[in-house]
């Protein structure tokens, strides 16, 4: 049986920043951000050619071992084939092992670009197809989901299989990061992390991951409330000491402030109006930028 038809046209594919976690919503809450990664995608006739610009570009591979390049790999498996040769061009502007899902940006950039340059590829994977297969190669889905959806989403595994809701941030919510310069990475942070946990915390981050979602959406004066945390965050101080610092100093300042995913970078949710203050209140060695809200998720955009 033949294998699958590509397009001659290169496709550009668009993803976004994610935060996992924001507080007590673990391993299942996720925000789009609107900072970006833009891929460049072309079959071409032999070989495997990358070019990366931005971060990573002088430590991320150029070959096989590319975690972009394996997920067009898996993605164009599962469509029947692969292409004889591939042209991938990386902008990433996305801060590596920040906790800012570049990870999960990588991802899902190959498998929406494999399923774009493939003809016919939309309808043998669709929405939730693209879900599942991020999650199996990512190993969670609270990133890629947002990764993909867009807006606030809320993931969880059932029977084995990756399920998101997606559902749209309150506009006047406006995302502060603050960036420290050394990376930590997930797997250090998450070896930090106890087997079990007191019945109380595990209570209490149910209530408040429940008032996250009210918080997020419709009522965003809750969101120092909800976003307390009992289950990662201060277990995982002693890998980024810094970062709980700021988020403990932001708090009694009364800034709805988290550790962003497994860390270091700090996330504060605040109303647009106070976004320029809280942004200065860092102190030096942070890079603290406002950034929208990302509503699209991953996408294929025109070539410039």
């Amino acid at each position: 049986m033949a294998g699958p038809a590509f397009r001659a046209a290169a496709v550009r594919v668009r993803t976004p920043a994610t935060s996992a976690n924001l507080g007590p919503g673990f391993d299942a809450l996720g925000l789009s951000l609107g900072l970006y990664d833009d891929v460049v995608v072309r079959v071409a006739e032999s070989g495997l050619h990358i070019d990366i610009a931005g971060e990573g570009a002088d430590t991320l591979p150029r070959d096989e071992s590319h975690l972009l390049v394996r997920s067009l790999r898996t993605t164009f498996d599962l469509l029947g084939g692969q292409p004889r040769g591939l042209e991938v061009v990386c902008a990433n502007r996305i801060p590596h092992g920040r906790g800012l899902g570049s990870s999960s940006a990588a991802i899902c950039a190959g498998i929406v670009a494999a399923r774009a340059v493939t003809i016919g590829g939309a309808e043998k994977l669709d929405e939730a197809a693209m879900l599942e297969l991020a999650t199996e190669i990512e190993g969670h889905p609270d990133n890629v989901a947002a990764c993909l959806l867009g807006g606030f989403t809320v993931s969880w595994m059932e029977a084995g299989v990756a399920r998101a809701v997606r559902m749209d941030p309150a506009d006047s919510i406006v995302p502060v990061v603050f960036v420290p310069a050394k990376p930590v990475l997930t797997e250090t942070a998450r070896r930090l992390l106890p087997r079990t946990v007191p019945h109380a915390d595990a209570a209490a981050n149910a209530g408040r991951a429940a008032l996250l979602v009210e918080a997020l959406t419709r009522r965003p004066e809750l969101l120092l409330p909800a976003t307390e945390d009992r289950l990662h965050q201060d277990y995982r101080a002693p890998a980024m000491p810094e970062s709980v610092a700021l988020v403990n100093r932001l708090r009694e300042d009364g800034v709805p402030a988290v550790i962003s995913g497994a860390g270091p970078t700090v996330l504060a949710l605040v109303e647009d109006g106070a976004a320029d203050k809280v942004a200065r209140l860092a102190g030096e060695g942070w890079a603290a930028n406002r950034l929208a809200l990302d509503a699209g998720g991953t996408s294929v955009l025109p070539l410039a």
